[in-house]
């Protein structure tokens, strides 16, 4: 399924979708390499991440994998509770905030403006002040309750889906934390200012904005 963002003001004339180049990850270190080396890193530089670095990232977070996955619907490199895919991956940069469509690898703008110091918690932005982009995760009830997969009753219970979509959560930001030690980059998984950012990203009554993860190169090597 593709994520569609309606522009929510006049000032994404500014913001164009950004079209990822196809993910390349022959060159990392192996799954025990990473997972021997997996930590969080808070100490960010500001280098920019190239987009080859940046379309692997993501495609490692939540990408698709198969075209084919559980109940007929493509699959993602992360589980989700009857595959309803119910997390999304915003992407805080410097020009503004996209959202990632896995569908089509690409990402399509919501808004303008730096958002980066709303996407960390209050008293954690001297760490990484200017690290290249902030990841936050959002969860979409909407898309637990009407997933093409099997549709348990709890699905539309408000805490068991809260259950769901924090695992969910948690086993995109591990493959984050995995995809950056195979690379060589510093992640760090935090809270942020989730009133902040659900005003400026006018988010649906369905939304919730959950937790920021940081990623970039060390600050030092």
């Amino acid at each position: 399924m593709s994520t569609k963002v309606k522009p929510k003001n006049s000032s994404l004339l500014k913001l164009s979708p950004i079209d990822l180049p196809k993910p390349a990850l022959s060159q990392g270190k192996s799954v025990s390499s990473a997972l021997r080396e997996r930590k969080t890193i808070r100490e960010i530089s500001d280098r920019e991440l190239p987009l080859q670095v940046l379309s692997n990232l993501l495609w490692a977070a939540n990408g698709i994998n198969r075209p084919v996955g559980p109940f007929g619907i493509p699959g993602r490199t992360a589980a989700s509770a009857s595959n309803s895919q119910e997390i999304d991956l915003y992407i805080a940069l410097q020009e503004g905030v996209y959202v990632y469509d896995a569908v089509v690898h690409r990402l399509n703008p919501v808004c303008s403006g730096d958002l980066r110091s709303l996407a960390i918690g209050r008293g954690q932005a001297s760490f990484g002040a200017n690290a290249p982009l902030r990841l936050i995760f959002v969860a979409d009830q909407d898309k637990l309750i009407h997933t093409a997969g099997y549709r348990e009753p709890g699905l539309r219970d408000p805490e068991i889906q809260k259950s769901y979509y924090y695992v969910d959560t948690g086993l995109i930001a591990g493959n984050v934390y995995l995809f950056a030690a195979s690379e060589g980059l510093a992640a760090w998984f935090h809270n942020c200012d989730r009133t902040g950012l659900a005003a400026k990203l006018q988010l649906r009554a369905e939304q919730r904005i959950l937790f920021g993860q940081t990623v970039g190169y060390p600050e030092k090597p």
